[in-house]
């Protein structure tokens, strides 16, 4: 049978039925809408998740650590046990040969530390003793200070501060003002300083042996510093090289500047008094496509690394799985249309047993009569599918709006929680045909086994 003969045959035969055809072809559309409504939104999901995170530019940032030696040098713990991992010498540190080692390495933006130290802060006359913490500039560009009241720091080294606002209620209380009014005002920080013991120019050439081998260490001596208050923030941003618990936030130049002491500094007392120890540094990255190939070699290097990109493989995981039960349930809609199907074909084999009989007797073979009804199964499936596709569409772009609406009445922005890429249009086309035809085999071979002589006495 001619392709031309079987197309008429199959189009005039889905005439004749149109409403049984139609009601099967609506199934068909809603088991598509569901799914593709469901996976649209686990999609959508999943690409405001992506965009947040990838906002924060913390996509193209890796955050590394000090390592411990677990070979231990070969020097074995007491009783001949495993290495003593808690020596010092275990643990290789970052210095500052470390952070221009890392900022010499191809792709990276910039390498800078975090530093924290313990001051007092002055005003109205009282003290508040708090932690404190610098901020790299690169940090106004990633959403964290987004909702400051006043400003960001003016430059990376000016003599100003963000408060956290729990410090700052208690400095206007004392001053009997609002907070916000603190903005502009001049506060002074008071730290302990770390200055390098200068040797004595009369020691010994023995005096100097023994300091070379323990180190001439630091002092502490305290210090002070002017600095103006430029902003206020409300969130702890808290997380890997995050400032949780941190209620000071100065530039990292300007802290630099103060060389406060820091609890890495004991450490650095006996390892190596003469150089800057780091509790880690973050490392800034052109794009995050270089992020992996970026960690293996810090790895190598000695060090432990962090990424978002370690945590955003188990967040591609959970909407992985996520997608897949949305896709199981959306499909159970479909598998309820493809019994429409084979129940549309069965009635129409039993309506048709005389037409199918002739075309046999006209010399139809088994096989024109099976494409026959595929062909048939095949129509319903793309008309279905393409109708289904457009009705889930319709179904995400409303629970987008209401959604949106929501968001609005709680002063939230809106947000984008849906979204029909084309593969999924194209995917969910091609599989509503696919389960049609599939549908279909059961009908399409009964049919094709009916003796003509026997369809042919039928009725």
């Amino acid at each position: 049978m001619k392709t031309r003969d079987l197309a008429e045959l199959a189009s005039r035969n889905l005439r004749e039925s149109a409403l049984r055809n139609s009601l099967t072809t609506a199934g068909i559309a809603v088991g598509v809408a569901s799914l593709v409504a469901m996976l649209s939104l686990g999609i959508g999901l999943q690409q405001l998740a992506q965009n947040r995170l990838a906002g924060t530019g913390l996509f193209n940032t890796i955050y590394v650590y000090p390592k411990t030696n677990r070979a231990g040098g070969g020097r074995g713990g007491r009783g001949g046990g495993p290495p003593d991992e808690s020596r010092p010498g275990d643990i290789k540190m970052l210095t500052d040969e470390t952070r221009q080692q890392l900022a010499s390495l191809p792709n990276v933006v910039e390498v800078f530390p975090e530093l924290r130290f313990t001051a007092d802060l002055r005003y109205a006359g009282g003290g508040h003793v708090t932690s404190a913490a610098s901020v790299a500039a690169s940090a106004k560009g990633t959403g964290q200070f987004d909702a400051v009241q006043g400003s960001f720091f003016s430059s990376e080294s000016a003599a100003e501060v963000i408060l956290h606002m729990d410090l700052a209620k208690e400095l206007a209380e004392e001053g009997k003002i609002q907070p916000k009014d603190l903005i502009g005002q001049e506060v002074t920080l008071r730290y302990p300083q770390r200055k390098p013991v200068v040797a004595a120019p009369n020691q010994s050439s023995a005096d100097l042996a023994a300091n070379d081998e323990f180190g001439m260490g630091f002092t502490i001596a305290p210090a002070e510093a002017k600095v103006r208050i430029v902003g206020l923030v409300e969130n702890e941003q808290a997380g890997p090289g995050g400032l949780g618990g941190v209620r000071m936030l100065l530039p990292l130049q300007f802290v630099e500047q103060l060389n406060p002491v820091q609890g890495s500094d004991v450490r650095s007392v006996v390892q190596s008094p003469d150089k800057h120890m780091y509790v880690s540094l973050t490392v800034k990255l052109t794009d995050p496509k270089y992020v992996s190939a970026l960690e293996d070699s810090i790895k190598q290097m000695g060090f432990a690394t962090f990424s978002l990109f370690d945590a955003a493989r188990s967040l591609q995981r959970f909407f992985a799985v996520l997608d897949l039960f949305l896709g199981i349930f959306g499909s159970l809609a479909l598998a309820v249309a493809s019994l429409g199907i084979i129940n549309t074909l069965v009635m129409a084999i039993l309506e048709r047993r005389r037409e199918i009989g002739v075309l046999k007797a006209l010399g139809a073979a088994d096989r024109d009569v099976r494409r026959l009804f595929f062909a048939e199964a095949g129509v319903m499936g793309f008309v279905g599918g393409a109708f289904g596709v457009f009705l889930g569409w319709a179904i995400g772009k409303i629970i987008n709006l209401g959604t949106n609406v929501y968001l609005a009445r709680q002063d939230l922005p809106a947000e984008k929680i849906w979204s029909v890429p084309l593969w999924l249009v194209g995917a969910a086309i091609a599989f509503s045909v696919v389960v049609s035809l599939a549908a279909g085999l059961y009908p399409a071979a009964r049919a094709a086994r009916l003796d003509p002589v026997q369809a042919l006495r039928y009725e």
